[in-house]
């Protein structure tokens, strides 16, 4: 009886159990040459239209092919600016009758160097007709060959910090710095490389993503077979046809990982995909113009970066058994197009320029704005792929460092890389609320023409598809609750608001007792804040919101005139501007002219960088005692009991004003951060963990406050 019993149960586990008791990961990478071989060629990346004839580095096109037994993908990363999404479907297609991968299994981007030949038209160059096709070619023979070298494989994933090597370029100017954009309207209020004067800036106008992620794929012996890193930096800069720092980045890291390759295996192939960099570059304004970059050098640069990526490498972690999968969304969205006016402007200008491709930056945009109102709308694709526990999403355009931190921070996965310029390239497509501060990224034309809405469908679209590959809710984003912050909650704010959202129009109250307040249009989201260390966790940045001329409106019931207020400031604004730097407390009613309650500011030309305060009741301005530095952040605490206001600054003892204003007027409900009631000289800077209480602190409570 015994073996016949036997034989039962194993037949029992042969029907029951899987076939397959993980998947079976393989991998196969290639390179291919797309250098064009007809010269010269044009070349993307500048307003107006030019050639090159002479070769500096090699631009080639980089796969990857994964399979696990049952799906397969493909990753190509191009050297190029901007590569449209109809080729790019052309090329699925194709390769899709050539190998057995899916079309909507395989992903294409571009690294965004603008020294390779022109496959896109934009602005004022046209694609090179002679190499389009040539490219087309090259791009299917890329996937064809990546999938001819598939092996058993195993898969792993690293993060290094590279904030030395990228810097918001985006800056807000200050309010009466602002220019003109190619239409002639005063609408530039931020713009690309402001900050190089600070004279002429009140701050970065968005946060930067430092972070160098590596998805590493090694055979089952450990041999390299191929790395996709993932960085924010828009471009380097290179002389004639270059694949930029991508290039020699990939070209570096090769030959230090590939030493152990032997000369019968395929060649070891290191990948650099573009993040999310729309407002991106390499020099930080935040310092003095000699600290700008630690290098001017392309190639040490590079070798920084290779650094890095060593290093990270050294202690990856790999897995065998990871299976895949893929999805994609493809949005119809509008166009920006121009009203009737901004029509018949760009018809008059195009007429006048005839058949000549344009010359200035009017005919640029003139003949931009004819194109956008033949087109009318577009088709996006948006694309999310998992391997095993890592997670890649795309956007088909360059979204700014914001869009991919929204992504990272929201993704279902921890392990998540956003790869921007993907399966098309539609410009610029900045959020929102980036849209009012104007500057070229935001100019309607097919480098920046998508709808205003476009960022938020994208990140919409791309979180579905996260949770569709993974099988998993997408993450609510929440600050860590660090001493500073459970601090404050223990004193029991009637209102606290972190000031950490993503975007507006809410800012969610934090102290339980729901009284969210509301931002105005005018805000820039998710800069860096004070004291990360003691708001959150270890590794993570505090955040905060830069206020550009609009303010948070709240009401809170109950404060009559026994109140306090906290909340820590950063005033980005010259001191020497206008007389008064910025309001960023106020009471009343809205656009009032500050006859009623309480206003807090700081002093520019009249008592410069002071504390000032003034009650409607009597308008008198009192000043601190304390200058305080521009760009630099500082808490503050206001206190009013009965008949006197009191300020103090940085949890200090000693009082930097104190008042008897006499009574506090009607209204007082009605608070506004970042501006005054009537909307005079309102803030210019960023504010953060603002909380209001609805009696008198004592003198110990206002100096933990501060710590």
């Amino acid at each position: 009886m015994k073996p016949i019993f036997a034989s039962l149960l194993l037949s029992c586990l042969v029907i029951f159990l899987p076939t397959q008791a993980y998947a079976e990961l393989k991998v196969g990478a290639t390179i291919v040459d797309v250098t064009p071989t007809k010269f010269p060629v044009l070349v993307n990346g500048s307003m107006t239209s030019r050639s090159v004839d002479q070769v500096n580095t090699k631009v080639n096109a980089r796969a990857i092919v994964v399979a696990d037994g049952e799906e397969r993908l493909a990753i190509v990363v191009v050297d190029s600016c901007m590569l449209p999404r109809p080729l790019l479907d052309e090329v699925k297609k194709l390769a899709a009758l050539r190998t057995k991968i899916r079309a909507d299994h395989i992903l294409i981007s571009a690294t965004h160097t603008h020294t390779a030949p022109s496959s896109l038209a934009c602005l004022g160059t046209n694609a090179d007709p002679d190499y389009v096709p040539y490219l087309r070619g090259k791009l299917v023979d890329a996937i064809a060959k990546a999938e001819a070298n598939l092996e058993p494989a195993q898969v792993g994933w690293g993060v290094g910090n590279a904030a030395k090597f990228t810097a918001l370029r985006r800056w807000i100017k200050r309010p009466d710095r602002i220019s003109n954009d190619p239409f002639g309207n005063p609408t530039v209020r931020a713009t690309m490389h402001a900050g190089a004067n600070w004279d002429n800036a009140v701050g970065e106008s968005g946060p930067e993503d430092p972070d160098l992620s590596l998805i590493s794929f090694q055979a089952l012996d450990g041999r390299p077979i191929a790395l996709l890193a993932n960085f924010s930096m828009h471009y380097f800069g290179d002389r004639a046809l270059s694949a930029d720092y991508f290039g020699l980045y990939c070209n570096g890291l090769q030959k230090q990982l590939g030493k152990t390759v032997g000369k019968d295996a395929p060649q070891f192939v290191a990948i650099m995909s573009h993040g999310c960099s729309g407002d991106i570059y390499r020099r930080d304004y935040t310092k003095p113009r000699d600290q700008w970059a630690f290098t001017d050098d392309i190639k040490e640069y590079s070798q920084g970066l290779i650094n890095i990526s060593a290093d990270v490498y050294k202690n990856i972690k790999y897995r065998k058994d990871a299976d895949i999968e893929m999805a994609e969304n493809r949005l119809q969205l509008n166009y920006r197009v121009p009203n009737k006016q901004l029509l018949e402007w760009a018809q008059r200008i195009v007429k006048e320029t005839g058949d000549r491709l344009p010359k200035t930056s009017e005919e640029v945009y003139a003949r931009e704005q004819i194109i956008l109102h033949e087109r009318q709308s577009t088709e996006i694709v948006t694309q999310a792929l998992r391997i095993g526990d890592i997670a890649i999403t795309t956007t088909p355009n360059e979204t700014y460092a914001l869009t991919g931190l929204k992504l990272k921070l929201q993704s279902p996965l921890s392990k998540t890389m956003v790869i921007e310029l993907a399966n098309g390239g539609d410009g610029y497509i900045p959020p929102p609320e980036q849209h009012l501060l104007g500057g070229y990224n935001t100019w309607a034309a097919r480098s920046a023409g998508l709808e205003v809405m476009a960022e938020p469908k994208i990140v919409a679209s791309d979180l579905e598809l996260l949770e569709k590959v993974s099988n998993q809710p997408r993450k609510k984003y929440q600050q860590y609750r660090g001493h500073a912050a459970t601090t404050i909650l223990s004193m029991k704010p009637a209102a606290y608001w972190r000031l950490d959202e993503f975007n507006g129009p809410r800012a969610q109250d934090s102290s339980g007792n729901q009284r969210d307040a509301f931002y105005e249009p005018a805000i820039a989201y998710f800069l860096e804040g004070p004291r990360s260390k003691a708001f959150c966790s270890p590794d993570e940045t505090n955040r905060a919101v830069h206020f550009a001329g609009n303010r948070l409106q709240a009401r809170v019931n109950g404060l009559n005139d026994k109140y306090s207020v906290s909340l820590w400031i950063w005033n980005g604004i010259p001191l020497d501007a206008r007389k008064i730097s910025g309001w960023m407390f106020s009471q009343g009613p809205d656009n009032g002219l500050a006859a009623y309650g309480d206003h807090l500011g700081v002093g520019g030309t009249q008592f410069p960088g002071k504390l000032v305060y003034m009650n409607g009741t009597d308008r008198k301005l009192h000043a601190g005692q304390t200058a305080i530095k521009r760009w630099t952040w500082n808490q503050v605490t206001l206190v009013r009991d009965g008949q006197i206001v009191k300020v103090y600054l940085n949890g200090k003892p000693e009082m930097e004003i104190k008042s008897a204003p006499g009574t506090e007027g009607p209204l007082l409900e009605q608070l506004f951060l970042g501006g005054r009631t009537d909307n005079q000289s309102n803030w210019e800077g960023r504010l953060d963990e603002i909380a209001i209480f609805d009696r008198v602190l004592s003198n110990d409570e206002i100096k933990k406050l501060a710590k």
